[in-house]
């Protein structure tokens, strides 16, 4: 029978009706808008009123979609969470694979009386996963959570084991599957997992430093994408293992937050993902549970197995970690779903040459697909908002209580890394938290210069957009440009200030700070960065910081410090501290009480001197070196610090740099110790950032 609608312009509506009505309708139910896609896709198949049929369209945008879900997983994990959550993400990736395994097996076996190949068959159905639900978790912003991690570690695991124990059940069925065969099909995973892992961040880096176009930066990264895929197919593992792998392996290569992920994340969670759903639900026919009591019986039985296999891990991994109820339901709600794994398995098991399974187990398993995936998204739903409540209730938000962090653009090269920059450490926190500044000369012949600096501002604005950030201008005219600076910066309230470094006619390093920064200095005492980006930020490889003796004393050292970790977090790099005296103490203190998944460094040096003499055979151009250094009369400031551009020029003129200077408010004094009621020293700075931390709460 025919199709209610063939005509390619209509499909493409009702699908455009479904993808916008859908999530509405089933947020008023209060219901996970991916049911509402399912069902949409139940109404709309052919097991339902024919409306649209499943064409290649369906296909191709679902293979997308789920290969989008994985390489989405693979992005946004947290790398220091990853090295921090391994042993356990990989304890219960083995416990979420064996449990509902075994129980499936021995369910088939015993119970339903099927062969033991098709038994073993039905035992990787129930073990592997997919990560139907993660779009909810993305929404929530918990792609860090511990119990996340989990998840996405123990999927990667369980369906490379289902899909592993699938190869091996299909070639003895084919008659195949010689000890040669499984020497080249080992030494072919280890030769991908290798070139993949190794090759993909250096091609990465390579072209994104080179393309700085938007449209151009996504296609690349989709078909990095589709080439995992595609190897990890070659090589006889499933491509969506292949996307998950090009998701870790280009984790730091786009910077979590930034203008590029979110078009990643925009599109797929837009499109890709959602056409998925809906080819999902047309599968699946609901009739056959009504005409046929013995299929009814059968999904009873299995869909009961997959649940309480699910169920059971998670309950042993929250018993064994000590986690609250939430990150339980979480890791549940995770890995129940059962989507493209169990497709592709009873596919396989069911075509010619192998006849492992009949068109009832087929049947059942569509149904457990719709099933597993509403289990799954009711309670990854309601973990993510208990977690999200428990989070921001824990959050500090910390960070400066100045809202604004103001960037003035000089050139049109430094535009997108600066924006990036400030995009990176401002306070997430607070509305409207960017704001870019051109400054042009009262003298300008025919506004030359003034033009450029609104067309700096229209790139600025476009590129903080992308990243869905507002970024508010401000063009001024003034006949001296540090001046037109501060007063900016009074008048906006501005807790920080990004200006570039000055450069000689010849692009390089001018040995000096220019006299814009050297005013801006001396008139205002918040924090300020003098910077030369010369490559993307999230294409850097590690971030080295120098700092000074008695950097603890000023009233700006954890604001800095939480900026820097903020740079750390989004794009996952390392981050290796250089430090003198007792410094390196509470920078370590704090980044594992604040931010424990950033990986960190320290390395105590002798003297600022020696530790200036080291940095130039230590850092190299694929590495950001931040300089923390201080105004002068303040308690960190030494008079080496005054030869620090000329030091940049001679030794650093190809790498990317950041002169800081801290916050440092009124007489040098100020920041010196006190003593609390309880007899313990706490700092100036330690009390004021605490009285920041109150207003923002407030």
């Amino acid at each position: 029978m025919e199709p209610l609608i063939t005509n390619p312009t209509w499909i493409f509506l009702v699908m455009l009706l479904v993808l916008l009505l859908a999530p509405i309708i089933f947020r008023r139910l209060h219901v996970p808008h991916i049911i509402g896609l399912i069902l949409a896709g139940v109404v709309l198949g052919e097991h339902g009123f024919n409306v649209l049929a499943r064409d290649a369209s369906f296909e191709l945008f679902g293979q997308v979609g789920i290969y989008y879900i994985m390489f989405l997983a693979g992005l946004e994990m947290d790398m220091g969470s990853f090295r921090r959550h391994g042993h356990a993400g990989v304890g219960f990736g083995f416990l979420t694979f064996l449990v509902p395994g075994v129980l499936g097996y021995l369910v088939a076996r015993y119970a339903l009386h099927f062969t033991v190949p098709a038994s073993l068959l039905l035992s990787c159905i129930l073990a592997s996963h997919t990560l139907v639900t993660y779009p909810i978790v993305g929404r929530y912003g918990l792609g860090k959570h511990p119990s996340v991690v989990y998840s996405i570690l123990g999927t990667a695991m369980a369906s490379f084991g289902a899909l592993l124990m699938l190869a091996i059940v299909v070639q003895h069925e084919r008659g195949g599957g010689d000890a040669w065969y499984w020497v080249r099909f080992s030494v072919g995973i280890v030769l991908y997992i290798t070139c993949v892992s190794y090759a993909f961040p250096k091609i990465g880096r390579w072209f994104l430093r080179r393309n700085e176009d938007a449209v151009t930066q996504y296609v690349f990264i989709l078909a990095m994408v589709f080439i995992s895929a595609f190897l990890a197919v070659f090589v006889g593992l499933e491509g969506l293992l292949g996307a998950f792998l090009a998701g870790l392996v280009l984790n730091r290569v786009v910077p979590h937050g930034g203008p590029l992920m979110t078009r990643i994340e925009f599109v797929g969670n837009a499109l890709f993902v959602p056409w998925f759903l809906i080819g999902v639900g047309m599968l699946i026919d609901v009739g056959i549970l009504v005409h046929d009591t013995r299929i009814l019986m059968l999904c009873a039985i299995i869909i009961a197995v997959a649940t309480f296999g699910k169920w059971l891990p998670a309950l042993l991994m929250q018993r064994l970690c000590k986690l609250p109820r939430a990150d339980r339901l979480m890791m549940f709600g995770l890995t129940n779903s059962h989507a493209a794994g169990a497709l592709a398995i009873v596919m396989i098991g069911t075509q010619p040459g192998v006849e492992l399974m009949d068109a009832q187990v087929l049947n059942t398993t569509v149904i457990l697909i719709l099933c597993s995936c509403i289990i799954s998204s009711l309670a990854t739903g309601k973990a993510a908002r208990e977690l999200a409540l428990r989070t921001n209730e824990l959050d500090r938000n910390r960070g400066s209580y100045h809202g604004k962090c103001l960037t003035a653009y000089a050139y049109p090269k430094t535009v997108d890394a600066m924006t990036q920059l400030s995009i990176m450490i401002r306070n997430p926190h607070i509305a409207d938290s960017v704001m870019g500044l051109a400054v042009s000369m009262d003298d300008d012949p025919d506004d030359v210069l003034r033009a450029q600096g609104q067309r700096n501002l229209e790139k600025a604005r476009k590129i903080a957009a992308a990243a869905n950030v507002t970024m508010s201008t401000m063009s001024r005219v003034s006949s001296n440009v540090a001046s037109a600076i501060t007063h900016t910066m009074k008048e906006v309230d501005a807790g920080e200030i990004i200006l570039g470094l000055h450069e000689d006619e010849d692009g390089k390093p001018a040995g000096k700070l220019g006299i814009v920064a050297q005013s801006v200095l001396a008139t205002t005492h918040r924090e300020a960065l003098i910077v030369r980006l010369l490559v993307p930020l999230g294409t850097l490889r590690r971030i080295v910081v120098a700092v000074p003796a008695k950097a603890e004393y000023e009233v700006g050292f954890y604001k800095w410090l939480e900026h820097l970790c903020r740079i750390g977090e989004l794009t996952g790099q390392p981050m290796r501290f250089h430090t003198l005296d007792d410094t390196g103490y509470y920078i370590r203190d704090y980044l594992t009480q604040h931010h424990p998944s950033v990986m960190m460094e320290v390395k105590v040096e002798s003297g600022f001197g020696n530790l200036l003499t080291r940095l130039p055979s230590e850092v190299n151009t694929d590495q950001l070196l931040v300089i923390v250094t201080a105004r002068a009369g303040f308690i960190s400031h030494t008079p080496a610090q005054g030869t620090l551009p000329a030091y940049i020029a001679r030794h650093f003129a190809n790498h990317n740099v950041i002169l800081l200077y801290p916050d440092q408010y009124g007489d040098p004094q100020e920041s010196l110790s006190v003593f609390a009621p309880n007899g313990q020293s706490v700092t100036q700075r330690q009390l004021l950032f605490e009285e920041w931390l109150n207003k923002i709460r407030k």
